[in-house]
């Protein structure tokens, strides 16, 4: 069921990412600017984020690690690998949020993912997958900056 739901939504952002009301004008320099094949499309790393198997009680040692898990994924936008992150809200599988990785190389995820400490330490755990969608995401960041008001 979880595997169902997962590719719904996943085929549900990639349609909703590249689904037009008009007609596009292609745009080769954007296109090879993002890494797009011929359908616009470029492969990623999607991972989900789920409970962790660590419970830490000291609020403040959670805190710092949660800092640093935000903290990592700055790092990882400004390096140009984490392409879209967002935690899910309340349910009942355990989600708790996803990243898209602009690689197509697991040990590089794996690293990346590694050098976060909610992961590390296992108040995350990770699922990784190689996923298709709309090289348009690589342009995500650029344009959040511009309608981001506040700052978490």
């Amino acid at each position: 069921m979880k595997k169902k739901l997962l590719a719904a939504l996943l085929f549900g952002l990639t349609y909703s990412l590249t689904a037009q009301n008009s007609p596009a004008v292609y745009d080769s320099t954007l296109a090879k600017s993002v890494g797009a094949d011929a359908y616009g499309m470029k492969n990623y790393i999607f991972v989900l984020l789920t409970t962790g198997d660590s419970i830490v009680s000291d609020k403040k040692v959670r805190d710092s690690l949660f800092g640093g898990h935000m903290q990592n994924m700055i790092r990882m936008e400004e390096m140009g690998k984490l392409v879209v992150a967002g935690p899910f809200h309340d349910n009942t599988n355990a989600w708790e949020g996803i990243f898209i990785l602009n690689t197509t190389d697991m040990e590089e995820a794996k690293s990346l993912l590694q050098s976060d400490p909610a992961i590390a330490n296992h108040l995350l755990n990770t699922s990784m997958v190689p996923w298709y969608g709309s090289a348009a995401m690589m342009k995500i960041s650029q344009i959040h900056a511009r309608i981001q008001k506040e700052s978490f």
